[in-house]
C-alpha cells in the first residue's frame, strides 16, 4: 500500500524518492539527464584542482558572477551547496515564529521545525488559485518563507504581493529555486534591494546539477553573515563554484531563456493533453510541472496503477493543504507526455469500472 507517511516525515519526502530505478520519471523537476557539454567541460577541468581545498579566490570570483547577473554587488552574494543548504541555515537566524506558506517546498518548514523554532502554516486555497494573501501571514512571524513559482501549485506571485510580505524586524525568505524556468524571470526580486529581504535561487533545476549542488542567496551583506555563521569551513566545493561561475555567465542567461520558452510551451501542450484525459483536473501554473486532481478517493489506487506502468509521479499528499488525489507531474517530451497520458487514462478507466 501506498500510505501516506506521518508529519515529520511527510516533510523530507522529496520527487527522488518516488523516481524508482526504471520508471520513467515525472516526479523529479530537474529538466534534462544530464548538463550541457560546454558545462560539463568547464566541470571537468576543475578535477585536477580537487586535491586543493576551494579558494577564497574562486568563491569571490563566483559571488562576482552571481552579482553581475542580478545587478547586486557582490558582498549582496552567499554562493551556497543547493538552496537546501540555505534552507538548513535558517535556524541561525534565530526566528521566534516562522510562517511559511503551504503547499510549498516543505524544505524549509523541516528544518525549522527540526531546530526548535515554532512554525505556523499559512495555507493557499485551491479555490482561488492558491493566491497568496499577504494579510494571512501573522504579524508577529519574524521569518515568512514563500516560493515563487511556488512548488508544487506552480503559482507564479505577484512581486508585489510578496513584497508586501516584507515588514520591520523581519526577514523574508523567497525562494526562487524555478524562477530561471520562467520567461524572462517576471515577478523574481533578485536583483531587489529591501531590509529583511532573503532571496534564494538553484542552478540544479535548470543544468541538470542536482547531484552536484549549486545555488546562491541574494541579501544585506549582515543577513548573509547570520545566515553563515554556522557553516563549517570549505562548505562549497571547487566544481560547484564553477558551475555557479558558468550558469550566471551572460551566454547561460541566455540558454537558459530559451529553454524556459520552450518549457512553456511545452507545459501548455502536456497541460492540454493532461485536461483531455476525463477525471483529471490540471491546476493552472507557471513552473516546469504540474499539478493535477484526480478523482475523489482514487489518488493512491492511480499513483500505483502508473508505477505498474512504469512512469513514476509525486505524491501530492507529503504537501500540507494537498491530499493523496493531487499528484505533481514534470514538463517532459512529448513521447514520455504521451506514455503518461495513455496510462492514466488506462487507470482512470479501471477506476470508473
Amino acid at each position: 500500500m501506498d500510505h501516506a507517511p506521518d508529519d515529520g516525515l511527510a516533510l523530507r519526502h522529496h520527487g527522488d524518492v518516488d523516481a524508482e530505478p526504471g520508471l520513467v520519471d515525472f516526479a523529479v523537476n530537474v529538466q534534462g539527464s544530464r548538463p550541457p557539454a560546454w558545462l560539463r567541460d568547464r566541470l571537468v577541468a576543475t578535477l585536477d584542482e580537487l586535491a586543493r581545498y576551494p579558494a577564497a579566490a574562486h568563491d569571490a570570483r563566483a559571488r562576482e558572477a552571481v552579482a553581475r547577473r542580478h545587478g547586486r554587488r557582490p558582498d549582496e552574494v552567499l554562493v551556497l551547496a543547493g538552496s537546501a543548504e540555505g534552507f538548513a541555515l535558517l535556524p541561525a537566524l534565530r526566528p521566534r515564529l516562522a510562517a511559511v506558506l503551504h503547499p510549498g517546498f516543505t524544505e524549509p518548514e523541516a528544518a525549522l521545525r527540526d531546530a526548535g523554532v515554532p512554525v505556523v502554516r499559512v495555507l493557499t486555497d485551491e479555490a482561488d488559485g492558491h493566491r497568496l494573501h499577504p494579510a494571512a501571514v501573522p504579524a508577529e512571524a519574524d521569518l515568512v518563507v514563500v516560493g515563487n513559482p511556488t512548488n508544487p501549485t506552480g503559482v507564479l506571485h505577484p512581486a508585489a504581493d510578496v513584497r508586501a510580505l516584507a515588514a520591520p524586524g523581519r526577514v523574508l525568505l523567497v525562494d526562487e529555486a524555478f524562477a530561471d524556468a520562467v520567461p524572462g524571470e517576471p515577478e523574481s526580486l533578485a536583483g531587489q534591494r529591501a531590509p529583511g529581504l532573503l532571496v534564494f535561487r538553484s542552478l540544479t533545476k535548470t543544468w541538470a546539477l542536482a547531484g552536484l549542488r549549486a545555488g546562491y542567496a541574494l541579501g544585506e551583506p549582515g543577513l548573509l553573515a547570520r545566515l553563515a555563521a554556522p557553516r563549517p569551513p570549505w562548505p562549497v566545493s571547487t566544481p560547484a563554484l564553477e558551475a555557479v561561475i558558468a550558469c550566471t555567465a551572460p551566454f547561460a542567461v541566455a540558454e537558459a531563456h530559451r529553454a524556459a520558452e520552450r518549457l512553456a510551451a511545452e507545459r501548455a501542450e502536456q497541460a492540454a493533453a493532461l485536461a483531455a484525459v476525463p477525471g483529471v483536473t490540471v491546476l493552472p501554473g507557471r513552473a516546469p510541472y504540474l499539478l493535477l486532481r484526480l478523482p475523489d478517493g482514487h489518488g493512491e489506487r492511480v499513483r500505483n496503477a502508473l508505477r505498474a506502468a512504469g512512469i513514476a509521479v509525486r505524491r501530492g499528499d507529503t504537501f500540507p493543504g494537498l491530499g493523496p488525489d493531487h499528484v505533481r507531474v514534470a514538463v517532459r517530451p512529448r513521447a514520455q507526455v504521451e506514455l503518461l497520458v495513455a496510462a492514466l487514462a488506462d487507470a482512470l478507466t479501471e477506476v470508473a469500472a
